[in-house]
C-alpha cells in the first residue's frame, strides 16, 4: 500500500460496504471507538443516506475501491450548539501512521469550516497518545478528562475532551 496512491474522497454511496467493513475492524480492536462492532449494514447504511442528504464533512481514504480509513465532522445536539461540530476519524491497522489521518482529517476541517462550524471537538481514550499527537500537530487543544468515560470487557478507560476553534470565529466570550 502505497500512501500517497491512496485517494481523499468524499463519502458517496458506492463507499458504503466497504466503509462499514472498515468501521466493523476498527471497533472490534476495543481500543479506539466507543463501539465494540459495527451497526448492522441497513442501520451503517441510512447513517451514512442521512450524511450524504445533508452534505456534512465525511471524507474517505480509498485504495483500489477499498475504504481504509474515515473522517467526519457531524453537528453536536441543540440549536445553541449549532456553530460545533464533532469529529470522528478511525484507519485500519494497515493504514496507519501512514500520514492518511491528517489528510482526512484536513478535508474534513476544511469541509466543516465552509459548512459553518467554528468548534470542532472530540473525545480520545487517554492512552492513545498517537490519535493525541496527531491532533495536537492539528491544532486541537486538551480541555479536559473524562474519568472512567469507556468501559470494554469491564475495564474503565479516561478520555480526554479536545477542541480546535476556527481562527476566524471571533473574540473570546468575556470572563463571568
Amino acid at each position: 500500500m502505497n500512501a500517497c496512491s491512496i485517494a481523499i474522497e468524499s463519502l458517496d454511496k458506492s463507499h458504503f460496504a466497504s466503509l462499514r467493513e472498515a468501521l466493523d475492524t476498527v471497533a472490534r480492536e476495543k481500543r479506539f471507538l466507543a463501539l465494540t462492532e459495527a451497526p448492522p449494514p441497513h442501520e451503517a447504511f441510512a447513517f451514512y443516506r442521512h450524511i450524504l442528504a445533508q452534505d456534512l464533512p465525511h471524507f474517505v481514504a480509498v485504495d483500489a475501491g477499498q475504504v481504509l480509513g474515515w473522517c467526519d465532522v457531524l453537528p453536536a445536539f441543540g440549536q445553541a450548539r449549532a456553530h460545533v461540530g464533532t469529529l470522528g476519524i478511525g484507519l485500519v491497522p494497515a493504514a496507519r501512521h501512514r500520514g492518511l489521518g491528517r489528510r482526512l482529517m484536513q478535508a474534513a476541517l476544511a469541509k466543516a469550516w465552509t459548512r459553518g462550524f467554528t468548534r470542532i471537538e472530540l473525545t480520545v481514550r487517554a492512552d492513545n497518545a498517537d490519535a493525541q499527537a496527531l491532533y495536537e500537530r492539528l491544532g486541537f487543544a486538551h480541555e479536559g478528562t473524562h474519568r472512567r468515560a469507556f468501559c470494554i470487557d469491564g475495564v474503565y478507560f479516561d478520555s480526554l475532551a479536545m477542541a480546535l476553534l476556527h481562527p476566524g470565529a471571533g473574540p473570546a466570550p468575556a470572563s463571568p
